[in-house]
C-alpha cells in the first residue's frame, strides 16, 4: 500500500473507519504517513488531529479504542479504509457512529465486541476497571474465577430461577473470554477448532 499523501494539503489523507463485523461506517478521520505507520504497527487506529496538531490514538482518553483488523487503500491510492472492532461508542457524543446511527451487531458479533472491550480495559489506565484489576491479579486468579463461575452456574441449573441461571451463564462466558485473552487467544481460535471438528 502506497498512499499518495502529497496529494493533500498538510499531507493528510482521509481515513474511513468501518466496523469489521457489521460493515457500518463509524467515522472519518485524517492520517499522515506517521499516523498510518503507527496504526499498522500498534493495531490501534491513530489519526493526525488537526485540532490538537499531533498524533491522536482513538480512545487514548475515553478507552473507546478502535482495534485494527484490516487496512486497505482505494483504487487511486489516496484514501484509506480501516476495518476495526470498536471497544465502545465511537463518537464523542456517546453515539455508536459519528452520524448518530445505531451499529447493531448479531449476537456472535457482540462477543467480538466484548473481546475488544476487554483488550481496551486491559491496556487502559483505569485502575478501578474490573477487567484491569483481574489482569493485575494474574492468570491463576482469572482461571480460578472461571471455575467459581462454572460451579455457580451448575448450582443455579438445579433450580428454576431463569434470571439467576442466565446471569450466572453470562458471568461464566465473560470470565471465559478473560481467560482466553490472558492466554493470548480469542474466541475465533476456539470457533476454528469447532468448525474443524464439525467437518470431520
Amino acid at each position: 500500500m502506497n498512499i499518495n499523501f502529497s496529494k493533500y494539503p498538510d499531507s493528510l489523507a482521509p481515513a474511513v473507519i468501518q466496523d469489521n463485523s457489521t460493515g457500518k461506517v463509524l467515522m472519518l478521520g485524517f492520517m499522515n504517513e506517521e499516523a498510518l505507520n503507527k496504526t499498522v504497527a500498534e493495531g490501534k487506529v491513530t489519526f493526525f488531529s488537526r485540532s490538537k496538531n499531533r498524533l491522536w490514538t482513538k480512545g487514548e482518553e475515553s478507552g473507546n479504542t478502535l482495534f485494527v483488523r484490516a487496512v486497505l487503500s482505494d483504487c487511486d491510492n489516496d484514501t484509506i479504509l480501516i476495518k476495526a472492532d470498536p471497544a465502545g461508542p465511537v463518537c464523542h457524543t456517546g453515539a455508536d457512529t459519528c452520524w448518530n446511527e445505531k451499529n447493531v451487531r448479531e449476537p456472535a458479533d457482540f462477543l467480538t465486541y466484548i473481546e475488544g472491550v476487554i483488550e481496551s480495559r486491559k491496556a487502559g489506565n483505569d485502575e478501578n476497571s474490573y477487567v484491569k484489576k483481574m489482569f493485575g491479579k494474574g492468570l491463576n486468579k482469572i482461571a480460578q474465577k472461571v471455575g467459581e463461575e462454572a460451579v455457580e452456574l451448575i448450582i443455579e441449573a438445579k433450580d428454576n430461577d431463569e434470571e439467576l441461571f442466565l446471569g450466572e451463564a453470562a458471568d461464566l462466558l465473560f470470565h471465559y473470554l478473560l481467560l482466553l485473552n490472558a492466554k493470548g487467544f480469542n474466541l475465533q481460535k476456539v470457533i476454528t477448532i469447532l468448525q474443524k471438528r464439525h467437518a470431520q
